[in-house]
């Protein structure tokens, strides 16, 4: 016959039975305190995945690099655009973080394909960006001030011809993708007048930061979420693999049509003996077989300067009765 256990024996196990299992509770706990662990909802899943994001966010860094050098040359100043993060919202939470005066355009795809729908998308400048052009544009330095108001009949005539361009820019960054011809329907800048999209649709949203001189602020893209999923139908991940890997060869016949325009370009190449200080009284009363003494000896190297840097020095010589200079070092940092 089994033992029969006494109540003490009883009231130890069940104790050391507790002890385990707090223990044990700990260790899960301590496991997932490790991990970061994000909120799903399950009412409103998610329509792309990380690879379909990361093809958008592909496009968008073409896009960023074509539309740097469009506003670099725009402006005459260096500027500088790249994608921040393309996520999955709705258009009301785009919408309602928007100021009430903001500037939009309405930016019609056009793609030649009857499968896919019409795709009329968003794109919305942040207000330091847009009174930076406008300032640069009207003639001054680029800087900006902190306003709040609606935009005046020329600053919209203005910004409109600026962000048609950056619509049709769209098209090359798409184009190994899809055929299509963007072009700007609509400009706005009240940003509660801009019903294009329903409120409970849901979008893609890419934003890029655009640094002009010392601005930097948010430009914002959304496609309905409708649209682009019948826009990626039309290619997957074979077709941009395909591209990835004749990405190279373009590269190098880009590269090679850009030296070869460049190389037919003319410089200004200037000879520099030495740079010295003169008084205006001087100059003015200068004569004949005057002499004005240079702190440079003759026997030292010139200069010379290529777009106002100094590229070479060497010594100043003839060649078929003409003046000639022999390159004695090369500067691998200009002055």
């Amino acid at each position: 016959m089994a033992d029969v256990l006494s109540q003490k024996q009883i009231d130890e196990l069940l104790n050391s039975f507790n002890t385990q299992g707090a223990k044990a509770f700990e260790e899960i706990e301590e496991q997932n305190s490790d991990k970061k662990i994000k909120n799903y909802d399950f009412k409103t899943p998610k329509k792309f995945t990380k690879e379909q994001l990361k093809v958008i966010d592909n496009i968008f860094e073409n896009y960023a690099r074509v539309l740097s050098s469009y506003l670099t040359g725009l402006m005459r100043l260096y500027c500088k655009v790249e994608v921040m993060q393309t996520e999955e919202q709705r258009y009301y939470e785009f919408n309602n973080a928007l100021p009430d005066y903001v500037m939009m355009a309405l930016v019609n795809m056009g793609i030649h394909d009857e499968d896919v729908l019409e795709t009329n998308c968003i794109l919305q400048l942040s207000n330091p960006i847009t009174f930076t052009m406008i300032d640069r544009l009207m003639g001054g330095n680029g800087a900006f001030s902190e306003v709040n108001r609606d935009f005046t009949e020329i600053e919209m005539t203005l910004m409109s011809g600026v962000m048609e361009k950056m619509a049709q820019s769209l098209k090359s960054p798409w184009s190994q993708y899809i055929d299509l011809d963007p072009v700007m329907t609509a400009a706005e800048t009240n940003s509660r007048v801009m019903q294009s999209i329903p409120p409970d649709e849901v979008i893609i949203l890419v934003t890029l930061e655009i640094e002009i001189k010392d601005v930097k602020n948010i430009m914002s893209f959304c496609i309905p979420a409708m649209n682009l999923e019948s826009i990626m139908s039309k290619f997957g991940d074979r077709w941009a693999r395909t591209s990835k890997r004749q990405e190279p060869k373009k590269d190098q016949e880009r590269r090679s049509a850009i030296l070869g325009a460049l190389s037919e370009s003319d410089i200004d190449v200037r000879a520099v003996l030495c740079d010295t200080k003169v008084d205006l009284y001087d100059i003015l009363t200068l004569q004949v077989d005057d002499v004005i003494p240079l702190n440079t000896a003759i026997t030292s190297n010139i200069e010379l300067k290529i777009g106002g840097n100094v590229w070479y020095d060497g010594k100043l010589g003839v060649i078929n009765n003409k003046k000639a200079v022999k390159i004695d070092n090369i500067y691998k940092e200009l002055r």
